[in-house]
């Protein structure tokens, strides 16, 4: 049977089922005010819907000199704490990354910039930890920058990470010749040296994924192209392969484990506004939804069927909604507006009891949580909550 997404029902998605709400009071308490997006509109956080090993859910985002979180008082809703904020520190940049391995563990990772004794700017690559839901968040670690050198870890990029299924953290960041560098923490919490994966030109925001069988894969957008490093199944060591001769929007590259032992990755054409998905060698497919920044991913089943979610910032700004078979691209994809605008970018997630969640920051810095209905088939949503 081929997978068609639903429509939302009355006052759920789309344009001409939305029902005006009278806005909800912004959140004015000092430190908790989240920013999802940077001043120019770009995300300063992906992947920020969680859930724990209890079923949980929890959004970040950053904040005043922190990072600010969301949790569910129980699994699968309604009631949620929050914001408090967590993880604070000085000196931290607007940017937050987030990523989750299998053992539930949720790490974040920023840029910190401090001053020394002697007054000399001093920049770290810092990371923190939160073993639970709602549990307190382990202070923040410098894990340093391939540098001594402050003048050219004053261009270390932001860094991206990704946990493998062996549950290593793979934190990388664009170096200041425009190379890659990488450092792995183990499970057992030991971290490797900055190794550096060699490269040149990149000039963009770094993505990488992770399959089930223990292969990584990063882009790095470049002058030349999208690089590409690749560590094998059961291999230790990064390695680089031939460059994708096009040019990808910077800041608009996500990846998805979408099937045994592979990764597709999610981006928009320097040249074009719409979503392509590229996969191993094969040419990349446009998938539509026409508008700017990275896409929201995640692979659940949708009525039995494997099924790929994307979620985006729209051209009007709202949250928009897509569908499609997982790998089957050639199937295309429905997009369907939902909701309020929203800043940064949605986010996509399964609660406790399998429904798909659907999240957005609103322009007055409240959460927004819309959940898949299910009494009805396809992607119907429920109507948009405020936290």
């Amino acid at each position: 049977m081929a997978f068609k997404p639903a429509r939302a029902s009355k006052g759920q998605a789309g344009p001409e089922h939305e029902t005006p709400t009278a806005a909800p009071a912004a959140v004015s308490a000092p430190g908790l005010v989240p920013s999802p997006a940077l001043p120019d509109g770009s995300p300063a956080v992906t992947g920020w819907l969680l859930r724990g090993k209890d079923g949980r859910l929890t959004a970040y985002a950053p904040g005043a000199g922190g990072v600010l979180r969301w949790t569910e008082t129980h699994p699968g809703g309604p009631d949620w704490t929050g914001p408090e904020l967590v993880a604070a520190a000085p000196g931290l940049g607007p940017r937050l990354t987030v990523a989750q391995g299998a053992d539930g563990y949720v790490h974040f990772l920023a840029l910190q910039q401090n001053t020394t004794s002697a007054g000399d700017p001093h920049y770290d690559v810092m990371h923190a930890i939160q073993y639970q839901s709602g549990r307190p968040v382990k202070d923040w670690y410098p894990l340093g920058t391939p540098y001594r050198d402050q003048e050219k870890a004053a261009k270390v990029g932001h860094p991206a990470a990704v946990v493998d299924s062996a549950d290593n953290l793979n934190v990388f960041v664009r170096n200041a010749g425009g190379g890659l560098c990488a450092r792995v923490q183990l499970p057992s919490g030991k971290w490797s040296n900055w190794k550096d994966l060699q490269g040149s030109g990149s000039y963009g925001t770094i993505c990488a994924g992770a399959a089930d069988d223990g292969r990584v894969e990063v882009l790095a957008p470049a002058k030349r192209g999208v690089m590409r490093w690749t560590r094998a199944k059961g291999g230790d060591e990064y390695e680089q392969v031939p460059d994708l001769k096009l040019q990808v929007a910077d800041g608009s590259v996500s990846a998805q484990h979408t099937g045994e032992g592979r990764i597709t990755f999610f981006w928009r054409e320097a040249e074009g506004d719409d979503v392509h998905a590229f996969r191993a060698d094969d040419p990349a497919v446009p998938l539509g939804g026409a508008a700017s920044g990275p896409v929201a991913v995640l692979r659940t089943p949708v009525d039995g069927h494997d099924c790929t979610l994307l979620a985006q910032r729209g051209p009007d700004g709202r949250p928009a909604l897509a569908a499609y078979p997982t790998e089957a691209e050639s199937a295309g994809a429905v997009w369907a507006s939902t909701g309020e605008v929203c800043e940064g970018v949605p986010a996509l997630a399964t609660d406790a009891a399998g429904r798909v969640v659907l999240a957005a920051f609103g322009t007055d810095g409240r959460l927004r949580v819309t959940r898949q209905k299910t009494s009805e088939p396809g992607l119907a949503l429920e109507p948009w909550t405020v936290v």
